[in-house]
């Protein structure tokens, strides 16, 4: 069961590596589509750059933040940024196939996540910012 799961994500991987293997599938579905899934593909992208982006600024510009926290919060948005890359990527393969297939297309529960461990990341800053604790 786990080696059929691992198989799987390899599979999708590789796919991520090689494109022009996902035209092999199905029909070529209209390229407006197309073009949207990429440009939903940048903005994810475009949303872990700002995420990389904000863990370098807390790093850099929140020095009287107690090194725990700061360490923490750094590493959570780089976390995030990355995550955001490879999810970004993973996405554009599945909507790709699904729209060749002539198949739904996936649903995911990545953006609700992203959106609740940024908003919370975001509360703890506006708490330490109001506690004076970030300098």
């Amino acid at each position: 069961m786990i080696t059929d799961g691992l198989r799987s994500a390899g599979a999708a991987v590789r796919l991520w590596f090689a494109p022009g293997r996902i035209r092999a599938e199905g029909t070529t579905p209209d390229y407006r589509f197309s073009l949207a899934n990429e440009r939903t593909f940048l903005a994810w992208l475009r949303t872990g750059l700002a995420l990389i982006g904000g863990g370098f600024a807390v790093d850099q510009f929140l020095p009287r933040l107690h090194p725990g926290l700061r360490v923490t919060f750094t590493v959570v948005l780089l976390a995030g940024g990355a995550l955001c890359a490879l999810r970004a990527v993973n996405h554009w393969v599945r909507c790709e196939r699904a729209m060749r297939r002539g198949e739904d297309l996936p649903v995911t529960r990545f953006p609700t996540a992203l959106a609740l461990a940024v908003g919370v990341l975001a509360v703890a800053v506006v708490v330490l910012v109001l506690l004076g604790r970030t300098g």
